[in-house]
């Protein structure tokens, strides 16, 4: 067995905290519908977000200018806006304006617990139980500050059960407060407790660095890597060997030798990572959370995934019975209810963070932890190539239209279309004019078309689509062509219906052109007292006329 060594990783756990084992990461927070409702400029202003409820029905989220936003649900006033209004726009916290955010962890009502960079502690919320720590039991209904019992200490993580809370403090101390129906407040009884105690005990002397909750037990892990547990234990959740509640801190004697570095808390069921990358389990297992091979719940840790390379990263929450963890070379492993599925071994994902288990998988969807997404300036391919287009400090080449010059770098146009693929062959490179005139089209329609080759989207209106078209059946850009008839459908009138039908027999769209005709048949009347419909080739006329009687068009 190995032996004890100092915890030299910082605090780590359940709860939402920006270091350690938080993700700063290429997390699509689009994954969470929630987020949908959000405009680009709004999703890349988000530095820190968190998907919380019930239902995963509620979102706060932070910006790189420290200005905090909610918007979902609003169950128990947990958005903290002053009001019981659920609203699908973000609204604006002030109060929280220029906090630095080091941690946040929710309930189940839900309440939510906040930690600054300056130790404070606002909570805002349901608090039936005096989960939020002010003494009474009203719902709060916009964030407040945390004193009672926390003056001069500083606050650098909480985590939050059902109806609980727990606070830890820069000095390594625990203290918790709200339901305490099983002894998960660690005092020693099961009266609730209003206000943040203490807890005490075998903890006393000892300096903590990470803290857990299930939905009504606590979890701490100390800085030599020993795990203490308290509260409900009916389904092994502390781990110690027995199903009996603990209404004080007991440590894990299962783990001794061991140096837990996170330790993790799901519905029923607990996670710990040691230093030396190996994964433990125990508690419920209903739905294979633990992820043995089977549904037998375990009262003490077993060790899970040892046939796996190194563990890095684990994750559990307590508002869900699902289990997800990453190895060192980056693969991540889902196991417990997954969609309503039970999954009793770790499944390897395609996923390339553990968040994205909980966004796809969990049951609600909730992030098990606060995301942040320091982009540090960092772009995708994507957004690089997109960011390049028409620029002239980086471009080789420019297309001359209209008098205008569009930008363009000669490698891009190869890789994207075969058109230019063939116009740049050998002797054309070694000769390569630096501008290019075109001719056969307009300035917007030819930009948007190499605008295209670099962002893989359209922005036009329906009439120069029909040019764009044009252009794409000319250079055989089959997508562009799919795009374009899009583009027009939706811009169809009585006024151009037959200019649009006429366009789409011109350049083979079979697919516009059917939806064109029946456009013009549902409005036969009006269309053909159009000026479109009498310029148009007599030959295109007859036809239209004869396919339109098939139709029974003509029939009263």
């Amino acid at each position: 067995t190995p032996s004890s060594k100092t915890n030299t990783t910082g605090k780590s756990g359940n709860s939402f905290q920006t270091y350690s084992f938080c993700n700063v990461a290429m997390v699509d927070v689009s994954k969470w519908p929630l987020f949908t409702l959000l405009s680009a400029q709004e999703l890349a202003s988000i530095r820190q977000a968190c998907i919380f409820g019930t239902s995963a029905n509620e979102a706060i989220y932070i910006t790189h200018d420290d200005e905090v936003y909610v918007l979902g649900l609003n169950c128990s006033n947990c958005l903290g806006t002053g009001d019981s209004q659920s609203t699908i726009v973000p609204k604006k916290l002030d109060c929280l304006t220029g906090k630095k955010l080091v941690s946040l962890s929710y309930g189940s009502g839900p309440h939510v617990l906040l930690a600054t960079e300056e130790g404070e502690l606002y909570v805002w919320g349901h608090n039936g139980y005096s989960q939020l720590g002010n003494v009474t039991t009203n719902q709060g209904v916009s964030p407040v500050l945390v004193s009672t019992n926390l003056q001069n200490k500083r606050v650098t993580e909480v985590a939050c059960g059902s109806h609980h809370s727990l606070a830890l403090t820069h000095e390594g101390e625990v203290f918790a407060w709200g339901y305490n129906n099983c002894g998960q407040v660690g005092s020693g009884s099961t009266a609730n407790q209003p206000t943040p105690r203490k807890v005490s005990n075998c903890l006393q002397n000892k300096v903590m660095v990470s803290i857990a909750c299930g939905q009504t037990s606590s979890m701490a892990v100390a800085d030599n890597g020993e795990v203490y547990g308290w509260g409900y234990n009916g389904n092994g959740q502390l781990g110690l060997g027995n199903n009996g509640n603990q209404l004080t801190p007991c440590r894990l004697i299962a783990l001794q030798g061991f140096c837990v570095v996170q330790i993790a808390s799901g519905y029923a069921h607990s996670l710990a990572l040691t230093d030396e990358g190996l994964l433990y389990a125990w508690g419920a297992n209903t739905y294979g959370q633990l992820g043995t091979g089977n549904k037998s719940n375990q009262l003490s840790p077993v060790q899970v995934m040892a046939e796996k390379e190194r563990i890095v990263e684990i994750a559990a929450c307590h508002s869900t019975h699902t289990s997800a963890a990453k190895t060192q070379s980056g693969q991540v492993f889902m196991w417990g209810q997954c969609r309503g599925q039970p999954i009793v071994l770790p499944q390897l994902t395609h996923f390339t963070s553990t968040d994205d288990v909980f966004a796809c998988f969990a049951t609600p969807s909730v992030m098990w932890r606060m995301l942040s997404m320091e982009h540090d300036d960092f772009l995708t391919v994507a957004q690089s190539l997109k960011k390049e287009f028409d620029n002239p400090e980086t471009s080789d080449l420019k297309f001359s239209v209209d008098g205008k010059y569009i930008h363009v770098h000669k490698a891009v146009l190869k890789i994207r279309c075969e058109h230019f693929r063939s116009m740049f062959q050998s002797h054309w490179n070694e000769d390569m004019k630096e501008v290019i005139e075109i001719d056969q089209f307009s300035y917007p329609v030819y930009r948007s078309f190499l605008e295209f080759l670099y962002t893989d989207s359209v922005d036009l209106p329906p009439e120069d689509a029909i040019g764009l078209l044009d252009l794409a059946t000319s250079y055989c850009e089959n997508r562009l062509k799919k795009l374009c008839q899009h583009i027009i459908k939706r811009g169809i009138t009585v006024e151009n219906a037959f200019s649009l039908l006429s366009a789409a027999i011109r350049y083979d769209a079979e697919d516009l052109e059917e939806f064109c005709f029946k456009f013009c048949v549902n409005h036969l009347t009006e269309v053909t007292q159009t000026a479109a419909f009498w310029q148009i080739d007599g030959n295109m006329l007859k036809e239209f006329i004869s396919r339109a009687g098939h139709c029974g068009a003509f029939k009263n």
